[in-house]
């Protein structure tokens, strides 16, 4: 605050009080009321001017009040006991009044000072946090570019580079002479190649356009009555190619109820617990897939295996998309096998999920592997 705004307090202080002692003559007859009226000018300079300016034409109101308005008038005595009573307390009240109104004031103008601080204060942390955010967004946003560069040169070339070299071989020995082309077996089995790499570069594609679908929010399911038998009868029968070096044990529990699922995406869940479960556990090793009720309106479907198994801190980060552990991978996987996009259990999580379901990892049930824990809703009639 400038000088001239603190003195000028005082000089507004002192002409109000003057001129309500000029306007107060009249009423010289009711000394209550003209102590009240001086009273309310007190409270009103330290609401606007603070402190000073109210300790100030408090004085001047008391010495006012005696001069104009206690007989004797015009002498700075008093002749009777009960007007110094009055002078006493109008005294004790003014300066009181105004110094608690101007406490109140400061009060204010310190509460006022201190929310534009944390206007300020709060301000500059969202700044920091939308900096933050964009840097994290930039950095996750690089990591996902990474992740499908990644797999569009290798994941997805690799069975182009097959089918491509197949197709090759096929054509240039359409041109060869008679004897040296290749046996009924050799290009039977490199039509089989083509045909698996085909198959393989399908899956990709259709789990490319299925997470997009979940990460829009827009993977529907139309839920229809279906055994769980069903479901998983569908799941093994697709993934057969893949469980060729596994040993395969199912377990269904007796009087499982029905579930209401969407059959195609449930499926699709099972043949990805299971096609995890066989590139992550050794040739030679078994697969348990068991289903049980859990509750009276569940059904636990889990999926173990004995691979190497997955670190409690990357149980979770699984189900982000293109999340791979790669240590995991290198030293479990079959080394005929490709480890994949890391698209699957981010699919596998969304068609849980949109169900109303649950989906967790814990370890594997002979001591090391991973099992795969489903809990899925039978759901009603709605």
């Amino acid at each position: 605050m400038s000088i001239w705004n603190r003195v000028s307090g005082y000089v507004w202080s002192v002409l109000l009080m003057a001129a309500a002692l000029g306007i107060l003559i009249p009423l010289r007859s009711n000394v209550t009321a003209v102590g009240f009226c001086l009273l309310l000018i007190v409270l009103f300079c330290a609401a606007l001017f603070g402190s000073g300016p109210a300790l100030l034409v408090s004085v001047l109101g008391m010495l006012g009040y005696n001069f104009l308005f206690l007989p004797p008038l015009y002498e700075f005595t008093i002749s009777e006991p009960q007007n110094w009573v009055a002078l006493a307390a109008f005294a004790i009240t003014a300066v009181g009044a105004g110094q608690l109104s101007a406490r109140a004031r400061q009060r204010t103008e310190e509460a006022l000072k201190a929310k534009g601080e944390i206007e300020k204060l709060y301000q500059q942390l969202r700044e920091a946090f939308e900096k933050t955010s964009e840097t994290e967004a930039l950095r996750r946003s690089e990591r996902l570019k990474s992740s499908l560069l990644d797999a569009v040169t290798h994941d997805l070339r690799t069975p182009l580079t097959s089918i491509k070299a197949s197709i090759t071989t096929l054509l240039s020995d359409q041109e060869a002479p008679p004897e040296e082309r290749l046996d009924p077996a050799s290009a039977s089995e490199l039509l089989q190649v083509i045909n698996e790499e085909a198959d393989r570069l399908n899956r990709q594609i259709e789990s490319f356009v299925d997470l997009a679908r979940v990460e829009a929010g827009e993977l529907s399911v139309r839920p229809t009555w279906r055994t769980m038998e069903e479901v998983v009868s569908a799941a093994i029968e697709r993934a057969a190619p893949l469980l060729e070096k596994h040993t395969v044990k199912v377990n269904l529990a007796e009087r499982l109820p029905l579930v209401r699922v969407d059959a195609r995406a449930m499926s699709e869940l099972v043949f990805t617990l299971l096609d995890n479960a066989s590139k992550y556990s050794p040739p030679k090793t078994t697969i348990w897939l068991n289903a049980v009720p859990d509750g009276s309106a569940m059904v636990k479907l889990t999926v173990a295996d004995q691979g190497k198994g997955i670190a409690p801190e990357f149980r979770e980060k699984v189900f982000e998309k293109f999340f791979r552990v790669d240590e995991t991978a290198k030293e479990t996987t079959d080394s005929n096998r490709p480890v994949g996009l890391g698209m699957g259990l981010a699919i596998a999580k969304g068609i849980i999920e949109a169900h109303g379901g649950r989906i967790w990892i814990q370890d594997g049930p002979v001591g090391h592997g991973t099992t795969m824990v489903v809990l899925l809703p039978v759901g009603d009639e709605e």
